[in-house]
């Protein structure tokens, strides 16, 4: 029995509706066929409920905070409610702050922007780039890759108890890897941060579409996660914890909404008190709709219930592990083992196939989006890959040749919105392409492998 027949004894959940699951898009051998929509880690689709709820709030749009109009009141209320509906999803202690930003990214040079002077800050070179980069004002440790879970651990509180001399200290893990799909050890490495008198941020960019987060039982000091990996549209993320630091620190950005008061002085210069709300690094008019759709995806995950959405997607984990193993040609990329707990996101090579070759043929001739390259996390996939990870890389393949193995991977992602015809196309296309080869010619225009369209089928 395969594990898409067995599907129907688990009595698994069926897929949430998203936006997009009847696009029909062409094939390059002729026809059209509904879009597979497997990347889900770059950005998963919205959520049918998300958009519907964002488009009844749509006619009454109103810039918030001291707007007396009613428009202004109502979206005033729905950006504050918005801010609790977010604060409950994490599991935010009494007197944490949420922040809206615009995105993972954002949120994370936020705090890089508010961390003390002389603060230490300790991060794996397994990051993604959002967590790896930001970091410039302070001094940086960068681990090694661990291969174990323990081994994290255990790396990390080597590292602190080196430390000195021994100030302010920050650390910075992912939840999920946007890569491997992995789950790390937070609440050990957060009690290991703990126990040497650092704070850890946690990047749940991949795990919190994907996992419960809950800040206080991780025992987290902040959080960061983006609205377009949750179910939500672009341009929205969340910055979610401890308030001392970033009430202490310079606002984000300087402007209206961040200032409480600005007075002119004698001397012709201003005196500028800052907000202690959240509302000191939220300056300029906030994305209201995001900040809503933020909110609307964590009501809608909760209310679907994360124990039948995790339960469904390790169905389809299983799927693409079980298919993906009986091609002999295929490497799976890990860091902790097969046995390691991951949510959906896998890479993988291709024995003789150039990465960005092989995403091409997917999508042209089989309907199904995927991603090549190095993910925005160079140092990972290079060690994964074996090779030195200094070496310099690009996302994509900008020499990427058909046929020539290349230095970059394939990612194959996906979540609540995934049905099993998508896994089973996927599985089935890498199948073939290995055993038959692709079905049309290909060549490199603008940095990427694209079908020749000036030659016909093989």
């Amino acid at each position: 029995m395969s594990v898409f027949t067995a599907a129907a004894d688990q009595s698994l959940c069926a897929p949430l509706p998203v936006l997009g699951e009847n696009v029909m898009v062409p094939l390059v051998t002729g026809g059209e066929v509904a879009y597979a929509a497997l990347d889900y880690a770059a950005s998963a689709p919205a959520l049918q409920r998300v958009w519907d709820d964002v488009a009844a709030y749509a006619p009454y749009y109103g810039s918030v905070h001291r707007g007396a109009g009613y428009l202004s009141q109502l979206s005033t209320d729905l950006f504050e409610n918005s801010r609790a509906t977010v604060a409950e999803f994490l599991g935010c202690r009494a007197d944490d702050q949420v922040i809206f930003t615009r995105s993972t990214t954002d949120s994370l040079n936020l705090l890089a922007a508010v961390v003390p002077a002389d603060c230490q800050v300790f991060v794996y070179e397994t990051e993604h780039h959002a967590s790896l980069l930001p970091w410039r004002d302070a001094r940086v440790t960068y681990l090694n890759a661990p291969r174990t879970p323990a081994q994290a651990v255990e790396t990390l509180e080597r590292a602190l108890a080196d430390r000195e001399p021994y100030g302010p200290a920050l650390v910075c893990v992912t939840g999920a890897s946007n890569v491997t799909g992995e789950l790390w050890p937070v609440k050990e490495l957060a009690a290991a941060a703990h126990a040497h008198g650092a704070r850890i941020v946690l990047d749940a960019a991949q795990l919190a579409p994907h996992h419960p987060v809950d800040i206080a039982e991780l025992d987290v000091d902040w959080v960061a996660f983006s609205g377009h990996k949750l179910y939500a549209p672009f341009g929205s993320g969340v910055l979610a914890g401890r308030a001392d630091w970033l009430q202490e620190a310079e606002p984000y950005l300087a402007g209206g909404g961040a200032s409480r008061t600005v007075a002119r002085r004698t001397d012709g210069g201003v005196d500028v008190e800052w907000h202690s709300t959240a509302a000191r690094h939220e300056a300029g008019s906030p994305n209201v709709i995001g900040v809503y759709s933020i909110a609307s995806a964590c009501k809608a995950l909760t209310e679907a219930g994360f124990g039948t959405l995790v339960a469904r997607e390790q169905h389809l984990v299983t799927a693409v592990r079980a298919g993906l193993a009986d091609v002999p040609e295929v490497k799976v990329l890990s860091l902790f083992g097969d046995d390691a707990p991951r949510v959906g996101v896998i890479s993988f090579v291709v024995e003789g196939w150039n990465s960005s070759h092989f995403a091409a043929a997917l999508s042209a001739e089989y309907g199904i989006g995927v991603r090549d390259g190095l993910f925005c996390a160079h140092p990972l996939v290079r060690t994964l890959l074996g090779s030195d990870p200094q070496e310099a890389g690009e996302c994509g393949a900008p020499e990427a040749v058909p046929g020539e193995l290349s230095l970059n991977a394939i990612r194959v992602s996906f979540g609540a919105g995934t049905p099993d015809e998508h896994i089973e196309r996927f599985v089935r296309a890498v199948k073939e392409l290995v055993s038959k080869g692709a079905r049309w010619k290909y060549r490199t225009e603008g940095g990427r492998c694209v079908p020749d369209r000036g030659t016909t089928q093989l």
